[in-house]
Protein backbone atom coordinates (compact mmCIF):
# COMPACT_ATOMS: atom_id res chain seq x y z
CA UNK A 1 0.00 0.00 0.00
CA UNK A 2 1.40 3.00 -0.96
CA UNK A 3 1.06 5.42 2.00
CA UNK A 4 2.87 8.71 0.18
CA UNK A 5 5.07 9.51 -2.97
CA UNK A 6 8.02 11.86 -2.46
CA UNK A 7 9.76 14.00 -5.12
CA UNK A 8 11.57 16.90 -6.25
CA UNK A 9 10.20 19.97 -7.56
CA UNK A 10 11.30 21.61 -10.89
CA UNK A 11 13.22 24.79 -9.73
CA UNK A 12 14.94 25.12 -13.21
CA UNK A 13 12.56 27.78 -15.38
CA UNK A 14 14.58 27.25 -18.81
CA UNK A 15 13.32 23.69 -18.60
CA UNK A 16 9.82 24.36 -16.96
CA UNK A 17 9.36 27.12 -19.95
CA UNK A 18 10.09 24.57 -22.09
CA UNK A 19 8.03 21.83 -20.68
CA UNK A 20 5.07 24.43 -20.95
CA UNK A 21 5.65 25.55 -24.62
CA UNK A 22 5.74 21.53 -25.54
CA UNK A 23 2.57 21.19 -23.51
CA UNK A 24 0.73 24.30 -24.90
CA UNK A 25 1.92 22.91 -28.61
CA UNK A 26 0.14 19.19 -28.34
CA UNK A 27 -3.26 21.48 -26.27
CA UNK A 28 -3.03 23.20 -29.53
CA UNK A 29 -2.81 19.96 -31.86
CA UNK A 30 -5.95 18.37 -30.07
CA UNK A 31 -7.94 21.05 -28.67
CA UNK A 32 -7.20 24.57 -30.88
CA UNK A 33 -6.21 28.01 -28.89
CA UNK A 34 -4.41 27.51 -25.87
CA UNK A 35 -3.58 29.68 -22.82
CA UNK A 36 -0.79 32.29 -22.29
CA UNK A 37 2.33 30.95 -20.18
CA UNK A 38 2.34 32.09 -16.16
CA UNK A 39 5.63 34.70 -16.47
CA UNK A 40 4.59 35.37 -12.55
CA UNK A 41 4.85 31.63 -12.11
CA UNK A 42 8.10 31.27 -14.19
CA UNK A 43 10.00 34.15 -12.32
CA UNK A 44 9.03 32.59 -9.19
CA UNK A 45 9.84 29.44 -10.36
CA UNK A 46 13.39 30.87 -11.04
CA UNK A 47 14.27 32.15 -7.32
CA UNK A 48 13.67 28.79 -6.00
CA UNK A 49 16.22 26.68 -3.96
CA UNK A 50 16.17 23.24 -4.81
CA UNK A 51 13.48 21.72 -2.95
CA UNK A 52 11.74 18.55 -2.70
CA UNK A 53 7.67 17.85 -1.46
CA UNK A 54 5.57 14.70 -0.09
CA UNK A 55 1.92 13.95 -0.41
CA UNK A 56 0.93 11.74 2.12
CA UNK A 57 -2.65 9.63 1.38
CA UNK A 58 -4.33 10.62 4.36
CA UNK A 59 -7.00 7.97 3.47
CA UNK A 60 -4.40 5.17 3.22
CA UNK A 61 -3.35 6.21 6.80
CA UNK A 62 -7.10 5.91 7.96
CA UNK A 63 -7.27 2.56 6.60
CA UNK A 64 -3.88 1.22 8.07
CA UNK A 65 -4.86 2.73 10.88
CA UNK A 66 -8.42 1.20 10.77
CA UNK A 67 -7.30 -2.21 9.09
CA UNK A 68 -10.22 -1.23 6.22
CA UNK A 69 -9.45 -3.84 3.32
CA UNK A 70 -10.92 -1.08 0.81
CA UNK A 71 -10.70 2.66 0.40
CA UNK A 72 -13.93 2.89 0.19
CA UNK A 73 -14.60 1.81 3.67
CA UNK A 74 -12.95 5.06 5.36
CA UNK A 75 -14.10 7.98 2.53
CA UNK A 76 -15.28 10.65 3.99
CA UNK A 77 -17.44 11.23 0.73
CA UNK A 78 -18.51 8.94 -1.68
CA UNK A 79 -16.29 7.58 -4.29
CA UNK A 80 -18.60 8.28 -7.29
Amino acid sequence: MELANAFVELTDATEQRARFMSDRARRRELYGPSWPLDEDFLTAVAQLPPCAGIALGFDRLVMLATGAARITDVLWLPAH
